[in-house]
């Protein structure tokens, strides 16, 4: 009741209302498009820089080889990676990981230009995982029988090589850091995959 309205005949004033209008529509927020972005960039990086690692580690081990520069009759001393089998599963697992790498870089730029795919990141996370799981098994097959050639096994009656084959160590040695490296970058491949997945839940 407004103030000077009168009271006609007694009865009381009928009550106005006001409506009541909702508020405008506001425009989606563009924040979650631009996070999705933001991973699948940091995924085509991280890409790259497994690539790196995993053709290293496989370049180097399978370019290693040392000759010692004695030799006893009929004897010749010489060092390979082909000398021991782990070392070879090593250098074809770290290729098989590198190659599909490659292979998966188109994924990851349509991946770029299209944040929202969710059937094809889904794959790419299986595969990711599958590869850091080949990759951690020949990298740690591969850790033993380095440590192996630095410390022997007293109890085998294993001696280490390393005091005489001391460039083939060192190669190796670094091939494996470059291989761990790539698994750590796999692992936050499959994170990164997760959890865009998890933003378009």
């Amino acid at each position: 009741m407004e103030a000077g309205e009168e009271i006609e005949d007694g009865e009381p004033p009928t009550p106005t209302y006001k409506a009541h209008h909702p508020p405008p529509h506001l425009p989606p927020p563009m924040r979650s498009s631009g996070v999705s972005l933001v991973l699948s960039v940091a995924d085509l990086v991280l890409r790259f820089v497994a690539i790196g690692g995993t053709a290293g580690s496989a370049i180097a081990m399978a370019t290693t080889s040392e000759t010692l520069p004695f030799a006893a009759p009929f004897v010749r001393f010489r060092a390979e990676y082909s000398d021991l089998p782990t070392l070879m599963f090593f250098v074809v697992a770290s290729s098989v990981v590198c190659a599909y790498l490659v292979l998966s870089l188109p994924a990851s730029v349509v991946h770029v230009v299209r944040p929202g795919a969710r059937s094809s990141r889904a794959i790419l996370a299986f595969l990711d995982t599958v590869m850091l799981a080949l990759l951690t098994a020949s990298a740690s097959a591969a850790a033993a029988i380095v440590y192996l050639a630095h410390r022997g096994s007293a109890r085998a009656n294993w001696l280490g090589i390393c005091q005489q084959f001391t460039s083939f160590c060192q190669r190796i040695t670094a091939s494996l850091v470059g291989s761990f490296a790539a698994a750590v970058v796999l692992v936050a491949l499959v994170f990164l995959s997760a959890l865009s997945l998890a933003r378009r839940a």
